[in-house]
């Protein structure tokens, strides 16, 4: 098997094939390597590469194998990780020059737990500032481009793990996703991208140990490989109170079901949300799909009133908390969108925060008992195909100008700010070759259930098996 074929394997192949010793983890971690040397030139995805830990890493996982006995379940598989995750002894920029030259002693949760459960950590990957905004790019590392055209980006926050998977860099990619950042870089990129339930991968080390808007989670190939991530990294964590008390063993599961006859919702725009024709008309025979599978395909949307200026609001705070020291420190350090998302938050009543809570909390009471009918809700995952790396963000979309640089994807951050568990699956491409996906939303805490419909769509499609020429 050569390079190509390997490295363009799902994870969980490459982990059977390092179980049964038909590959060691060094040969594993060289193919990978030799891909990162070919194609990351071109797309910037990987911006701290770690190759002598990678491989003081995979020799442990080739005598551990050697060994037998009960293995972790990550042994030997090369990832990569988000550079706004902490990593013990490796550059994390947070993509800001005001973190130019830090180098954590400590690592982030998601970090340290696939660490133990045997993974070889190749680096890091590229993010916007502090993971803001949807379009990967920064005054560290510069931006990175998608691998279905190189003139396009990648969407962000999680670009760079998105490129990372698609191009075959790394058999699994870390993330997280406050408004869009695991599932709009995985529409752009032919890859999954899933947002678990807040809780789900507890968030440490973390400055409010309640919150709930920003996730951990993964990107990968399939849904098998997400699955296996989530296997290997979720389960409770004491220091953070809203983690659920479930082990990861959840997820080792069979992903098959029989969904004849589950009724599950349809909306080509949330109600309203302006989406780019192009999207719909790339995501036309996704629906048809969901009937073949077995499901009762029904046209409907929760009531979303309120959704987008609560999330605007509560990300104000969060931006304001955040952020308004450090602008007031050094404010040339930070890029205008960051700059004004904190101004906004500075300027925020406690009484327009207390009211965006109280929308928050009645949004979330009426989808949930929306899905109490309905099993799922399934949208498009962007509202727009992936644009020129050239622009920051769309400023209207269908004719509908923007309010700021999260406007355009709401199609994901109201969904964020029910706090319920989304995936973003390969789904279509457009007439230019450019890929679409769509969002599957489960109920309460389902997480579970979300990769099970996420599989079955996955297996009439095989939208996955499609990969970037270069």
């Amino acid at each position: 098997m050569d390079v190509d074929e390997l490295v363009g394997l799902r994870a969980v192949d490459q982990a059977a094939m390092l179980r049964r010793r038909e590959i060691s983890a060094v040969e594993l971690l060289e193919a990978h390597l030799a891909r990162i040397e070919t194609v990351n030139p071109a797309v910037n995805a990987i911006i701290t590469l770690t190759p002598d830990l990678a491989m003081t890493m995979a020799e442990d996982a080739d005598r551990a194998l050697d060994e037998g006995g009960a293995l972790p379940l990550l042994i030997g598989l090369p990832v990569v990780h988000k550079d706004t995750h902490e990593t013990k002894g490796i550059l994390t920029t947070f993509g800001s020059p005001v973190y130019r030259n830090y180098v954590p002693t400590r690592n982030a949760l998601i970090v340290q737990r696939q660490q133990d459960a045997g993974a070889v950590t190749l680096g890091k990957t590229n993010t916007p500032q502090h993971g803001a905004g949807s379009q990967t790019f920064n005054e560290v590392f510069g931006l990175t481009r998608n691998p279905w055209n190189l003139e396009y980006t990648p969407g962000g926050s999680s670009g760079g793990a998105a490129v990372s998977i698609a191009t075959g860099m790394a058999a699994l990619a870390d993330g997280s996703d406050f408004g869009a950042s695991l599932r709009n870089p995985a529409s752009f990129t032919n890859t999954v991208g899933f947002r678990p339930s807040p809780g789900r991968i507890p968030s440490w080390p973390s400055k409010d140990v309640w919150a709930h808007h920003s996730v951990h989670g993964p990107i990968a190939r399939t849904v098998e490989d997400i699955a296996l991530f989530m296997a290997a990294t979720a389960g409770p964590d004491a220091r953070i109170p809203i983690s659920i008390d479930e082990p990861g063993s959840v997820f080792a599961t069979p992903l098959a079901a029989d969904w004849s006859g589950v009724p599950i919702a349809w909306s080509d725009d949330l109600g309203g949300l302006p989406i780019d024709p192009v999207v719909t008309r790339a995501l036309t025979h996704a629906r048809s799909t969901l009937v073949d599978i077995g499901f009762e395909v029904i046209d409907a949307v929760p009531d979303f009133r309120g959704a987008e200026e609560a999330f605007t609001v509560l990300r104000g705070a969060v931006y304001a908390r955040e952020f308004g020291e450090a602008i007031r420190r050094d404010a040339d350090a930070y890029k205008e969108t960051i700059h004004e998302n904190t101004a906004y938050g500075l300027a925020l009543t406690s009484e327009e925060i207390g009211r965006a809570i109280e929308t928050q909390t009645r949004v979330r009471n009426r989808v949930t008992r929306f899905l109490d009918e309905n099993r799922f809700l399934v949208i498009p995952t962007a509202a727009v195909p992936p644009f020129p790396v050239s622009i920051e963000y769309p400023t209207e979309i269908a004719g509908v100008p923007m309010r700021d640089y999260t406007s355009w994807f709401a199609s994901c951050s109201i969904i964020s700010l029910t706090g319920l568990p989304a995936i973003s699956m390969p789904a279509g491409f457009t007439r230019d070759g450019l890929p679409v996906g769509l969002q599957i939303v489960g109920r309460s805490k389902a997480d579970v259930d979300v990769l099970r419909a996420a599989y079955a769509f996955q297996q009439a499609t095989m939208t996955w098996q499609r990969q970037p020429s270069i």
